[in-house]
């Protein structure tokens, strides 16, 4: 029984990474994959996700995907969806409509909050909507879970700003709540 899955976790938790190593282990075991990115997300270059550890994918766009879908379409037997959090609601409601009537697997990997610590709409609608919901965690630099992905600028965090801002380690920092709150970015000696 195919699932709508969200697996979510603050910047650097491997996400990107384990979408990754999910494609391979379908595709190692010839089923037939694809995977997906929103429009907006080009940090790494059209149709390519690319982890943080080096490895990488081509990749088609959500919005083409879903453009060119036809309802029962049994040509892939994973979905998987990287940068989830940029989905708008309406495509997350028709990914969760092509699990439930073409009985395909979606897994979407994203963030679940933005840098004001507040839902994005694509990942609010899977909180909403996903048979599976999995964190994946990583570590503040106190060593407690990080939970917030801070925007840094200046060696600062900031706290105001547009929604999106695409940018990997030189623009954020996953922190705990407490120094998420108070904009500490490492200890002070």
């Amino acid at each position: 029984m195919a699932k709508l899955s969200f697996r979510f976790g603050a910047m650097g938790s491997s996400k990107t990474a384990q979408a990754l190593i999910i494609k391979h282990n379908f595709e190692e075991k010839g089923k037939n994959v694809i995977l997906l990115k929103p429009v907006l997300e080009d940090r790494d270059g059209k149709k390519i996700i690319k982890s943080r550890i080096g490895i990488k994918a081509e990749c088609e766009y959500v919005e083409d995907f879903l453009e060119k879908w036809v309802d029962n379409d049994k040509t892939y037997d994973c979905i998987i969806i990287e940068e989830a959090q940029f989905l708008t609601s309406k495509q997350v409601e028709k990914f969760a409509n092509i699990v439930d009537y073409s009985d395909i697997p979606v897994i979407c990997f994203g963030l679940k909050t933005n840098f004001k610590g507040k839902l994005f709409e694509g990942s609010k609608r899977l909180l909403e909507l996903a048979d599976e919901i999995e964190e994946i965690v990583t570590i503040c630099w106190c060593g407690k879970k990080a939970r917030f992905n801070a925007r840094v600028c200046n060696g600062q965090v900031v706290k105001r700003g547009e929604e999106i801002q695409l940018g990997g380690n030189e623009s954020y920092v996953s922190l705990c709540r407490k120094h998420y709150n108070l904009g500490q970015l490492e200890r002070d000696y």
